[in-house]
């Protein structure tokens, strides 16, 4: 299997990377982009001329993006829909809403090292936010994305996985304390595994799916953490454009048609590792392990049933 590496890396903006890409006709769901990461992405596929919808919790502030967007690329095909990702019935709801085929699905929105805290189905907050809420979702919009023959799903994960495998026998912090990069490391880790459960799982559909590290931005993400903690060195802070080009690259570029199950940061595809690193690189090889993401992706499923 051949490393997919491409001509963008640290420094490179969301802007050049969609630079010369023409999606007119195609549409997009960028979840969480009222603000941040989700926002830069949701404007460089506008300017490639697709049709773009933004998936948020706060309407008026997605409103208010939305003109943004629509002002700065001349794309007036910039919509906004509400979605709450750790409500069944919200999802559900985006997903029969939407009508027609769907060519890109961009799994941003996330929470990141909260207070404990549960949903009312009893689901750790950021595995029910950053995984099963978006494995939901891109459940129920399958038919969509089939409908394209060649749809891409986008799924934002983090060096933060490292942390963390999913704890099979613990996922909801039952018996273990509670601790909120665990959490979050075990919730980056099913991003992945989805990722490459989904593409094996829909590959007669055309559908691929890759995971990425957007790397160190300071966004609303760090609302828990702080910013400026020391835990990251300054000259590897990226900023907002700089953390969406990955994002849009994976959703854009043709250097990814019909590759799937793959990890990247920096705009290219990451190593493999056996061991935390401590460095913005590499993917856990857990995270990328076939029978985990099978496990994973049945296990979701119950949880949903349930």
């Amino acid at each position: 299997m051949t490393t997919i590496s491409t001509p963008y890396g640290f420094s490179s903006t969301a802007a050049e990377v969609a630079e010369g890409i023409d999606l007119t006709g195609r549409r997009a769901v960028v979840t969480g982009a009222s603000s941040g990461l989700g926002a830069e992405t949701a404007r460089a596929l506008a300017s490639t001329g697709a049709e773009v919808t933004l998936a948020v919790r706060d309407l008026a502030a997605g409103e208010q993006v939305a003109k943004d967007i629509a002002e700065t690329t001349g794309n007036r095909q910039v919509r906004v829909a509400p979605l709450e990702l750790t409500d069944p019935a919200s999802v559900a709801a985006f997903a029969t809403s939407w009508q027609g085929p769907l060519h890109v699905l961009v799994n941003n929105a996330g929470v990141m090292a909260c207070p404990e805290r549960y949903t009312e189905q009893g689901r750790e907050w950021q595995f029910a936010t950053n995984h099963l809420g978006h494995f939901a979702l891109a459940n129920a919009l399958h038919g969509a994305l089939a409908a394209d023959g060649a749809a891409r799903i986008v799924v934002v994960s983090s060096t933060g996985h490292q942390r963390s495998p999913v704890v099979w026998d613990d996922i909801d912090f039952a018996f273990r304390p509670y601790d909120p990069w665990l959490a979050y490391g075990q919730s980056k880790t099913a991003n992945v595994l989805f990722a490459v459960e989904a593409t094996r799982r829909w590959a007669a559909d055309g559908i691929t799916a890759n995971a990425l590290m957007p790397g160190a931005i300071y966004t609303n993400l760090q609302r828990h953490t702080g910013r400026g903690s020391g835990l990251v060195a300054a000259e590897l802070i990226k900023s907002t454009e700089q953390g969406a080009a990955t994002s849009v690259l994976l959703a854009t570029s043709p250097l990814l048609e019909g590759i799937g199950g793959r990890y990247f940061d920096d705009c290219n595809e990451s190593e493999v590792v056996d061991r935390r690193t401590g460095r913005l690189h590499g993917v856990a090889r857990y995270a990328v392990d076939p029978d985990n993401a099978r496990r994973l992706w049945d296990l979701s499923e119950e949880l949903l049933a349930g």
